[in-house]
């Protein structure tokens, strides 16, 4: 339901971010497969997963489809002016590539929150937002919002002759608009409540409660500023350095500001994080700390894991 040129990011920052969101659930599935007997399941095809791809496939790609339908012009940024000028070919790529996307930045996420490295997971999540606000706020040419506010081609084509007021004003009582609101609900609303109740249902596990340090609804509140308001804040600032200073100066300006802010040990993002309970050890450990205590009859969520690969046939 959003640009093309934007829409394969926004598919790896949703399938990053739905990993992160089921890092503790993942983690469990992990230490399940690592149990004794016959593997059942795929380290893979784990119902996370399935669902983060069904939801690619049903709910990202028809809507997007319908809007390059409807709205040629406003679906590829304006670099096509209707249907004769959309390749066939490119349709296909981009039917196919969204839930590729997603399932990409699934698996990407999932191998560093396996591995104990939740907060680089996190950063797949920045950097596919970064990289969707960055191509709807600025684009290849710095126009970038005024191809998404630009109903057809004739509007983005006048766009310095009139208001800005009076762009965004025909933008919002537009067929265009109107469907985004329509589409945006369904799409956006079943991804928020999907990232929200796996987080919530990760911290449900034995031994989430003592990672995470803050109610679950400021958890919820912070994690939302991390994966979604900071990156568009990142977009924002980006976007004025390379007008201000050029994209020689700037953007190495900008990558300066990004690593002292997303990289440095001791930077607020890396403690708001922290506050969040996501993982933040191997799946392993857990294994191990069930060793230490000489078999399954720990609190923590080894213990949760040996339980129910006992249950499992041997």
């Amino acid at each position: 339901m959003i640009q093309i040129q934007a829409a394969l990011f926004w598919a790896y920052a949703i399938g990053a971010t739905s990993a992160l969101s089921a890092g503790r659930q993942l983690q469990v599935w992990e230490r399940i497969n690592a149990g004794e007997g016959p593997r059942t399941r795929s380290r893979a095809a784990n119902p996370y997963l399935a669902l983060t791809a069904l939801f690619a496939a049903v709910l990202m790609v028809p809507t997007g489809l319908f809007l390059l339908w409807q709205n040629p012009a406003w679906a590829t940024m304006h670099v096509a002016d209707g249907h004769e000028g959309v390749w066939a070919g490119f349709v296909l790529l981009y039917a196919g590539g969204i839930p590729f996307a997603a399932i990409l930045g699934f698996l990407v996420a999932q191998s560093l929150v396996l591995v104990g490295a939740g907060y680089w997971a996190y950063l797949q999540s920045v950097g596919g937002y970064f990289l969707l606000f960055g191509t709807l706020i600025h684009g290849w040419d710095g126009r970038g919002y005024e191809r998404f506010l630009s109903q057809g081609a004739e509007d983005f084509a006048g766009w310095r002759g009139d208001s800005v007021v009076n762009h965004v004003l025909d933008f919002v009582t537009s067929g265009t608009f109107l469907a985004l609101l329509l589409f945006g609900a369904a799409v956006i609303g079943t991804m928020l409540m999907t990232e929200i109740g796996w987080l919530m249902e990760g911290w449900s596990l034995p031994g989430a409660d003592e990672d995470r340090q803050v109610p679950r609804i400021l958890g919820i509140a912070i994690a939302a500023a991390g994966v979604y308001g900071l990156p568009f804040a990142g977009a924002l600032c980006a976007s004025v350095l390379v007008r201000l200073a050029g994209g020689w100066l700037g953007l190495p300006l900008f990558a300066v500001v990004a690593g002292v802010t997303l990289l440095h040990g001791r930077s607020p993002v890396r403690r708001l994080y922290g506050l969040v309970g996501v993982p933040h050890r191997h799946w392993r450990a857990d294994l191990d700390d069930e060793g230490d205590r000489g078999g399954a009859g720990g609190d923590g969520a080894g213990g949760y894991a040996s339980g129910v690969t006992a249950d499992r046939p041997g």
